[in-house]
């Protein structure tokens, strides 16, 4: 794939590396001269010199229909414009942006820039996620945010336990118990398979309904 890395400093570097690694073609924007010279003498990619949120830099830099974008500079105003110059402007299917402040977000995402990397977004999540029900064991989020796996381990105190899959009435229509692990056995469930105590349930939704979907295998939640 062809990717773009605009900006960042340790990150960029680990970044590029790693891309390099799994054989892509990266070509890389940043306006420190001195870190240009770094890495130019430790990888040998082209090294574009100049601001990537310019769009003439953006341009000299060749990245028309490029594969992906990964803006990483501090500045999340400065991460959107570099997004959307190279969406908009340059045809890359698809742009990452780091960002700093957690309520940009959302912003982002309705402004065209497919992924967005928040550690302070991604760990209020968390917490949340784990304030609605204290058995969620992980969750991953799926294409490009929209569909999420979440893993659930049922408790002695949820009100699912003894019941079957068909007498959960709450569940949303667009999310399904694809899989549980019960000891050492993977069951396909159907709508009679019972739910027992320490089952680990795999469950597929939309990111919209994952709140709705983990409210009915909380501790207190009717069925």
């Amino acid at each position: 794939m062809k990717i773009v890395v605009a900006g960042g400093r340790n990150k960029a570097d680990f970044l590029i590396g790693s891309l390099l690694e799994k054989q892509n073609e990266v070509i890389v924007i940043n306006d420190e001269e001195s870190y240009c010279a770094y890495l130019s003498e430790k990888y040998n990619i082209p090294i574009i010199t100049g601001n990537p949120c310019k769009r003439y830099i953006l341009e000299e830099a060749d990245i028309e229909d490029a594969d992906i974008l990964i803006a990483l500079r501090p500045s999340d105003a400065d991460n959107l414009t570099i997004c959307q110059y190279a969406k908009k402007s340059f045809h890359v299917k698809k742009v990452v942006a780091t960002i700093a402040n957690p309520k940009n977000v959302k912003v982002f995402r309705s402004l065209g820039v497919n992924t967005t990397i928040s550690a302070t977004y991604t760990i209020s999540k968390i917490i949340e996620q784990a304030s609605t029900i204290e058995n969620l064991v992980n969750s991953l989020t799926l294409a490009h945010e929209n569909i999420v796996m979440s893993e659930l381990l049922l408790t002695k105190d949820c009100k699912v336990i003894h019941h079957k899959i068909k007498d959960l009435h709450n569940m949303p229509a667009n999310a399904i118990i694809c899989c549980i692990l019960r000891k050492l056995q993977m069951i396909v469930p159907n709508g009679d398979t019972e739910l027992l105590e320490q089952d680990k349930l795999l469950i597929l939704s939309d990111s919209q309904t994952q709140d709705s979907v983990l409210s009915i295998f909380s501790q207190g939640v009717s069925l």
